[in-house]
């Protein structure tokens, strides 16, 4: 896995500029493909650290939440990109955090923590791995876990249409309409840096995860495309691959990068 360093790259005056040229270019190509819709842009937090938590269908996924906010945003993703140096100090220029996949990387979550005693938003996934279908999966504990311990919000947020975009294992993009809809922030119920009880955790995990399923459901209204009826049954009956996947809680910050 990469050094500290890599993570440190992008907090220079430079990497700092080079985000908001990258960023510019990054939200004014996706808007473009997606013609993109945001709502409920007054819930996020206008100062401060917090949690960035949204459904996840998509590569697209990540750009997306990229636009949803003029702030800086920082974001998890896998080691292995990081080995060609100049690319791995373009990822982390752009907000991204290097993490090892299936493993509890402490490395990870102490630069998940680093970002938000910074003060800096940080986004991770909490059904972890892109999946697929209507239902909002189990949760990994991570991004609950991450903005628990801190003490900050979490911010769930609803991006519907992206699938459309660019499905599991394609290779292009396509021009289809996204809906973003983001939810009212998710208080911690701890105070910053105290030990996070179990109950609690589940607490805020299920809540969590209705308001995510809420929020999915309300933004794949309007966008034009719908999960076919079949599929939508087969998840909801438990016999969709996906119902399963990442049923166990986890605390591992890796689970919520984006792959």
């Amino acid at each position: 896995m990469s050094r500290p360093d890599t993570f440190l790259v992008g907090n220079g005056r430079a990497a700092i500029a080079f985000y908001r040229v990258g960023r510019a270019l990054v939200t004014w190509s996706t808007r473009l493909l997606t013609r993109m819709s945001i709502e409920g842009r007054e819930n996020l937090p206008p100062s401060g650290a917090y949690v960035l938590a949204p459904v996840h269908r998509s590569y697209i996924d990540t750009p997306i939440a990229a636009c949803v906010t003029t702030r800086r945003l920082r974001f998890l993703g896998k080691d292995s990109m990081w080995k060609y140096g100049w690319f791995g100090w373009v990822l982390s220029a752009l907000g991204a955090i290097p993490v090892t996949r299936n493993t509890a990387d402490r490395e990870a979550m102490q630069r998940a923590r680093t970002v938000l005693d910074a003060g800096e938003p940080l986004v991770l996934f909490p059904e972890g791995e892109r999946k697929e279908g209507p239902i909002v999966q189990p949760l990994f504990d991570g991004a609950v876990y991450v903005a628990l311990r801190a003490g900050v919000p979490i911010v769930p947020v609803g991006i519907g249409g992206s699938q459309a975009v660019m499905p599991k294992g394609a290779r292009m993009l396509r021009p289809a309409k996204v809906r973003v809809v983001i939810g009212e922030p998710i208080m911690p119920t701890v105070a910053a840096g105290a030990r996070v009880p179990r109950r609690e955790l589940s607490a805020h995990s299920a809540r969590l995860h209705a308001e995510l399923q809420r929020l999915f459901d309300l933004s794949m209204v309007g966008v034009g495309w719908s999960y076919p009826p079949v599929l939508a049954d087969d998840v909801s009956n438990g016999t969709s691959d996906d119902a399963t996947a990442g049923a166990e809680p986890s605390g591992d910050a890796g689970a919520s990068s984006a792959d």
